[in-house]
């Protein structure tokens, strides 16, 4: 039995992070660690129920519940999101890098750790040649580019801490 998981291929990457970018529209630059976090939960959106959110954030939380959730996939279990968050690094740091060499984001901005869009219109293009999301994909990824955005990658309740998917024991 043949079984796919996007998770390891590259062209889902590329195809996940132009998806991504194309939906931000806020700032100038995002960082690679939220990029990268972003990345996870819109290839497992269910995931996104661990997200450890605050009181005041109770709105998200049912939102996340209302349209985003869906059955989980027996085929795409994950035992340890950190584990998991770090075996699809490869794949996302090596689309990042495709992106860059294409010319689609700046390679400047990589050596400070941050993705930069050349062109609106590029991604605008390319988007329009893929596919059309599902209604869970599209809400995950307004979900991502927008709350996401705004809530600090570094910190205490910062998006580190509340994914913890990347160590924030550290951060200042």
């Amino acid at each position: 039995m043949i079984v796919y998981q996007p998770a390891y291929d590259l062209y889902h990457s590329v195809y996940r992070l132009v998806k991504l970018l194309s939906f931000f529209h806020r700032g100038e630059f995002v960082e690679i660690d939220r990029l990268r976090i972003w990345d996870y939960y819109f290839l497992y959106p269910n995931r996104l129920k661990y997200v450890k959110l605050k009181l005041e954030e109770k709105d998200i939380k049912e939102l996340i519940k209302n349209y985003i959730l869906r059955p989980d996939n027996p085929y795409e279990l994950i035992f340890d999101d950190r584990k998991m968050f770090e075996k699809i690094r490869p794949y996302q740091m090596s689309a990042i890098k495709y992106l860059a060499s294409i010319g689609v984001i700046n390679k400047d901005y990589l050596k400070e750790n941050k993705v930069t869009k050349i062109s609106e219109d590029v991604f605008r293009k390319i988007n329009e040649e893929l596919e059309t999301m599902t209604v869970q994909e599209d809400n995950t990824l307004k979900l991502l580019t927008s709350h996401f955005f705004l809530v600090p990658l570094y910190g205490k309740d910062g998006l580190k801490e509340k994914t913890n998917l990347l160590e924030s024991r550290y951060d200042g």
